[in-house]
């Protein structure tokens, strides 16, 4: 049933219902039908749900003004209303994969039906490279953080992994005591769709780790057992939030500026730096966790590009 989906798709609150009364209560039921079938059989987060659910309503109610509902509009009609908002591309092409999903799944569910999103032209994404930072720069950052505090080994700790293994920030702030095998160095980590894969932690970082559990952890544990690896000062898990704060506050005491940091540059390091030792992009696909291949070669573009200014900066013809 759609009500064991997030609460922010189910929409339950009132701000919510009085933004859908001039919705039909079909289209109601289509859209709830569809979200709870994306959600049990995708697992997409709830942002990425909640996002459908607003763009889907917000064309419902479209074309409800046009006396046409969801399950009856056009191409035209797709079109017309794409034509007439205005959003950022980024916007625009997650509105149009809320559509294309919505109304290819009534394709495949009822025969005969014509898929409107077809020959719809998709908007053109801006390329944007990962940024990484340069080795030398990683290691004055994972050195940044004082370990002879609490905190600092916590921190260290925390970077350190981070680097070491290319996890997601929410990968990280929501890692589980229970998923660090250290005997034999590997994490288990759940990542986007609720996918688990096996990752390398590395000497340095699961020396770093243990001193944290032996050091840090109990102090900031307060006598309690909470689940998570990492905890924040009140003894509970870390948030993403916490983690950019930090990352930024160590990243400025070794002089990285603020506008070459961003919560994601570890992995985007961690991606990089093993292209340019080398790695295979197969294998980097896998420590990602990335589905598709076309997303980890991205960083190939990245290494290819810090190539081209090594080969500028000291080549005497360069």
């Amino acid at each position: 049933m759609f009500s064991l989906a997030p609460t922010a798709v189910r929409g339950e609150h009132r701000g919510m219902q009085e933004k859908s009364t001039s919705i039909a209560e079909a289209d109601q039921r289509s859209i709830a039908a569809f979200l709870e079938r994306v959600w049990s059989e995708d697992g997409l987060a709830d942002r990425t749900l909640e996002a459908y659910r607003r763009d889907l309503e917000g064309l419902a109610r479209w074309l409800a003004e046009r006396g046409r509902s969801l399950n009856t509009a056009r191409r035209e009609d797709l079109s017309a209303y794409h034509g007439g908002q205005r959003a950022a591309v980024r916007s625009m092409a997650r509105r149009q994969s809320a559509f294309r999903r919505y109304y290819g799944q009534l394709a495949r569910d009822m025969p005969g039906f014509e898929d409107p999103t077809l020959l719809i032209e998709r908007p053109r994404m801006p390329r944007s490279l990962p940024k990484a930072l340069a080795e030398r720069e990683i290691e004055g950052l994972l050195a940044a953080p004082d370990d002879s505090t609490t905190l600092g080994l916590r921190d260290r700790a925390m970077l350190e992994l981070m680097y070491a293994s290319g996890l997601r920030v929410s990968e990280l702030v929501e890692l589980p005591l229970a998923a660090l095998n250290a005997r034999q160095g590997v994490l288990r980590i759940t990542g986007k769709g609720g996918k688990d894969r096996l990752v390398p932690v590395g000497e340095v970082a699961l020396e770093r780790i243990e001193a944290y559990l032996a050091q840090a952890r109990p102090a900031l544990a307060k006598g309690r057992q909470p689940a998570a690896l990492f905890l924040s000062q009140r003894g509970e898990g870390m948030t993403r939030q916490m983690f950019w704060i930090l990352v930024k506050r160590h990243a400025l005491a070794v002089g990285i500026e603020p506008k070459r940091i961003s919560p994601h540059v570890l992995r985007h390091s961690f991606a990089t730096h093993l292209l340019n030792h080398g790695a295979d992009l197969r294998a980097l696909q896998l420590l990602l966790g990335h589905a598709s291949l076309s997303t980890t070669q991205i960083y190939t573009l990245v290494a290819k590009e810090g190539l081209k200014r090594l080969h500028a900066k000291h080549h005497p013809r360069g």
